[in-house]
């Protein structure tokens, strides 16, 4: 009998659009909770919906397990958990009920339990532990199996006898990364991973994250696990797991799963040092911010095996870029971008469509900022406001009753924005083909090889692009900007980060 199950909401398949990407990655935040709870001295099963078929598997893991206590522990270190999809929320509430049935004490975690609280009581949840929740999650299974009453543990919101909601004292966050243990990575299967990643890439990636939180500004980001602060794991420690991670399990490549990795002056050089001198480095993936990419940053980059940078540009207007509170500059784009493609970086954008204050301007700014920038790839999505947030605030006039997209492909708009739904989705489509297109011409003039591969697919759908432009032309027609937003924090204070953990 086990004492503790593990499990996460997440189904690949349930997203269409990551499940056709095949790049899934073990539910890292979870993999943390387990080996604290380990080292807790109980006994600890996983059911990982990652590449579950349904939550069936959840109710088998349920009964062949028969644990105490069902734990949801939603992987705060994957973007796609944190967008609170509608889809996700409700595998997890059919797995809360599931639990319950069983007679199991049944605990959620993660940033759409602690966003909405009574909803994941009312799914079946006996408590809903807030914020960073490895502490936690801990001392209340402690407290279970010693029969204490769960409102002596601090971080946890719970049903009184009245039937009303009630929060235990606050918990603070956790200070010292490198004093948890190594995430629990016997309970994962491995071996799954790889053959998805390798049958659609011919690689197997992994995910490793450096740090916890993220200290800026930007308006429209929540933030409801971490708070506006973050901690830093020591360097060595980092490049020890990765040289463990190696030995291991043999990864072609690593996800550093950090909000913003790099975060502290001169991390990524100490990083670069301790992983050679291990010879461990692998090539890897990681997202930051544009003004932290100088010289001798992207060098120490180069230096311990980054493959690939995203960085969040949002948008090619400096007006926009203010009112989002980014603190980041256009030209520190271009300028961050230039040197990891001269370091033989490839480099990401991220944007961000329809935010307020946002017109045709401002979009054929961004359109711009792209063809100059010329990235080896764009991720694009339309403003989304999520609770907790300034920017949630700032629009809650104006929200539909559609609050949480579907699936990550979903896009729709869920405020009165400058144009309608079917002018963003049509943006997108425009946006990636002009994208596409530049990319596959610089490639076939460069002569690389792999060009040609999926040349006539893009071009086939550049023949169109005349088209696809008259019609988002049509659909933009006698729409305007709304005002911009009002923000509080002008540039320089926005480009502050909140001071790290002492």
């Amino acid at each position: 009998m086990t004492d503790v199950l593990l499990g996460h909401g997440y189904y690949l398949r349930l997203d269409p659009k990551q499940w056709a990407a095949a790049q899934p990655y073990p539910p890292l935040a979870t993999l943390y909770a387990a080996a604290l709870l380990r080292e807790a001295g109980h006994r600890v099963a996983l059911f990982d919906a990652m590449l579950a078929r349904s939550e069936r598997g959840w109710e088998e893991a349920l009964d062949r397990e028969r644990p105490c206590v069902a734990v949801l522990f939603e992987d705060s270190f994957n973007y796609l958990s944190k967008m609170c999809l509608l889809r996700m929320r409700q595998a997890t509430f059919a797995m809360l009920g599931a639990a319950r049935a069983r007679g199991c004490a049944v605990i959620a975690a993660g940033s759409d339990a602690t966003d909405h609280v009574e909803a994941y009581l009312d799914a079946g949840a006996t408590a809903v532990a807030i914020g960073e929740a490895d502490l936690t999650v801990s001392e209340a299974v402690d407290a279970l199996a010693a029969g204490r009453p769960l409102g002596e543990v601090s971080g946890l919101c719970l049903r009184g006898a009245d039937v009303a909601v009630r929060r235990t004292a606050a918990r603070g966050f956790l200070r010292d990364l490198d004093a948890l243990p190594r995430p629990a990575w016997d309970l994962v299967d491995v071996d799954a991973y790889r053959g998805v990643w390798r049958a659609r890439h011919r690689r197997h990636s992994m995910n490793v994250v450096t740090t916890r939180g993220c200290p800026y500004h930007c308006n429209w980001c929540a933030k409801p696990v971490y708070g506006q602060r973050y901690a830093v794991r020591r360097a060595e420690a980092v490049a020890e797991e990765v040289a463990w991670l190696k030995a291991q399990y043999g990864p072609d490549h690593l996800w550093f799963a950090d909000d913003v990795f790099g975060l502290r002056p001169g991390w990524v050089e100490e990083y670069a040092e301790a992983v050679r001198a291990r010879g461990a480095a692998l090539p890897f993936r990681c997202q930051t911010r544009a003004d932290l990419l100088g010289p001798r940053t992207v060098d120490a980059l180069r230096r311990a095996g980054c493959r690939t940078v995203w960085i969040g540009a949002e948008s090619g207007s400096q007006r926009v870029l203010d009112a989002m509170e980014k603190g980041t500059t256009v030209e520190q784009v271009r300028e961050s971008t230039r040197r990891l493609r001269e370091a033989g970086i490839e480099v990401g954008l991220f944007l961000q469509f329809g935010y307020p204050g946002e017109g045709w301007a401002e979009i054929e700014e961004t359109l711009a900022l792209v063809r100059e920038c010329r990235p080896d790839d764009i991720g694009i999505s339309v403003s989304y406001p999520l609770p907790g947030t300034r920017f949630h605030q700032r629009v809650a006039a104006g929200l539909g009753t559609k609050r949480n997209w579907v699936d990550s492909d979903d896009l729709d708009m869920m405020f009165d924005g400058a144009f309608t739904r079917a002018f963003y989705r049509q943006l997108h489509r425009v946006a990636h083909k002009e994208f596409r297109l530049a990319r596959l011409v610089r490639r076939w003039r460069e002569g690389e090889p792999a060009a040609w591969a999926h040349g006539a697919a893009t071009l086939a759908q550049a023949a169109l692009l005349p088209l696809d432009r008259a019609r988002l032309r049509r659909l933009g027609r006698g729409r305007g900007a709304r005002p911009p937003l009002s923000f509080s924090l002008a540039r320089d204070a926005a480009a502050r980060p909140t001071p790290p953990s002492a």
